[in-house]
């Protein structure tokens, strides 16, 4: 596993400050202990500094991954954020859109969050913001990004779109081959 490069870092935090903000900094420097992100085969893992040095140990052929598979690099290096991230970024989101339980099925498929299916939104999300789908039982269940304002929101035609879908946790079951 190879340290990412400079270009791919900017990148890389780019789109985590688009979803988390300033809280990006907790990810890394964590209460108990120190994290990074490496790189193998255009995929982006985050580990711990103690596990790293024990996967370290192991020789490059032979070790398929480490730590959680944060995202890929696409081959126009723009890089993709994977459902396995989910459980990381989700405490820190200061944005989060809460679904209504006839809509979080409509998600699940890979469908946008639409007027009709949302129960909540952060006070004053701003449009085209990275937000956290939840349930109405604060269950994180995908990410995705704002089509509208909070203020827009209101006073939307009940099929508009609010969320753009950008992962599920139905990607487990559609995507279980690919996501590694």
């Amino acid at each position: 596993m190879k340290v990412l490069s400079e270009d791919r870092t900017r990148i890389l935090f780019e789109k985590l400050t688009k979803y988390i903000g300033v809280n990006v900094k907790l990810l890394i420097d964590r209460p108990d202990g120190t994290y990074c992100f490496r790189e193998k085969k255009d995929r982006v893992y985050y580990i711990s500094e103690r596990l790293l040095q024990l996967a370290q140990t192991v020789k490059p052929e032979h070790l398929v991954s480490a730590g959680t598979c944060f995202g890929k690099f696409t081959k126009t290096n723009k890089f993709r954020l994977h459902i396995t991230a989910l459980t990381y970024i989700a405490p820190y989101a200061p944005y989060k859109i809460w679904v209504k339980p006839s809509a979080e099925q409509q998600f699940l498929y890979g469908h946008h969050v639409i007027k009709s299916g949302l129960g909540r939104i952060t006070e004053n999300t701003p449009k085209h913001q990275g937000v956290v789908i939840n349930t109405m039982s604060d269950i994180p269940i995908g990410f995705g990004v704002t089509s509208r304002t909070t203020a827009e929101c209101r006073h939307a035609d009940p099929l508009a779109t609010i969320a753009f879908h950008q992962a599920d946790i139905g990607e487990y079951i559609r995507s279980e081959d690919t996501l590694i």
